[in-house]
């Protein structure tokens, strides 16, 4: 089933949860969209999926330049998953239809 639409996503990372709206597109195997947040609006890179796998990257700027690599599944009408930070670990990221 693809994932296009908007997602109100909450990502636990070790500063406490932050909240984004993902914007994606399927098409086929690839993965298009934007993540929106308290660091502003940055587009998705190396979107793919993989069976009912999801993976994208972004890179943020703050609270410091990294790159968040997210790995999920759709599960029902919602997404689960991982989020590596970087050096700093990973975390489990849900997010909801928009």
């Amino acid at each position: 089933m693809p994932v296009n639409g908007k997602w109100n996503v909450t990502i636990k990372t070790p500063m406490g949860d932050q909240k984004a709206l993902v914007e994606l597109t399927q098409d086929g195997g690839a993965l298009n969209g934007k993540m929106s947040g308290a660091m502003g609006s940055i587009g998705i890179e190396n979107g793919k999926v993989e069976g009912d796998t999801l993976k994208w990257n972004a890179k943020v700027t703050s609270p410091m330049p990294l790159t968040l690599e997210f790995s999920g599944k759709q599960e029902g009408a919602n997404l689960n998953g991982t989020v590596k930070f970087g050096a700093f670990g990973s975390g489990p990221f849900s997010g909801t239809p928009a």
